[in-house]
């Protein structure tokens, strides 16, 4: 989850068009920069943000968290938090896409968009999938040239 570092290490050949995609972690659990801590938040099984039935975790055991963390991880108040470290790394992400504009060559197209949404409680789902969610199918997409 290093966005900058990958900036750093970006380079673009002047004597032949380049294609570089960049698969940005920082706006996926636990939603941290580079740097940040995740805290106690616990570890997901499996795909980090696979969706489950919040209401069948306890039920079934295992699953996106181990059945005792349950009752007492998945509230409101933590959910709510969840989405407010997302959206910090997308601020954060912010500052990182600036440089990459500035540092890519005259004529050169940038496409941004994401694989996927994320759900934070609705409906009783929590991250990306496999789920059929109108909220998982929201994602951005930025297209244009610089310069």
């Amino acid at each position: 989850n290093d966005f900058g570092a990958m900036l750093d290490g970006l380079r673009f050949p002047s004597d032949r068009p380049a294609f570089h995609l960049l698969n940005v972690g920082e706006t996926h659990y636990p939603y941290v920069t580079a740097g940040q801590d995740p805290g106690e938040l616990p570890h997901l099984s499996g795909v980090h943000g696979v969706a489950k039935r919040l209401d069948q975790v306890k039920e079934q055991g295992g699953g996106i968290v181990r059945k005792e963390e349950a009752p007492s991880w998945f509230t409101e108040e933590v959910l709510g938090g969840l989405r407010a470290r997302q959206v910090d790394a997308v601020r954060s992400l912010d500052g990182l896409f600036e440089r990459l504009y500035d540092s890519v060559p005259d004529n050169t197209w940038v496409t941004v968009t994401a694989d996927h949404g994320e759900l934070f409680g609705e409906d009783g789902y929590f991250g990306h999938g496999p789920i059929q969610h109108d909220r998982v199918f929201e994602v951005p997409f930025i297209e244009g040239k610089i310069r």
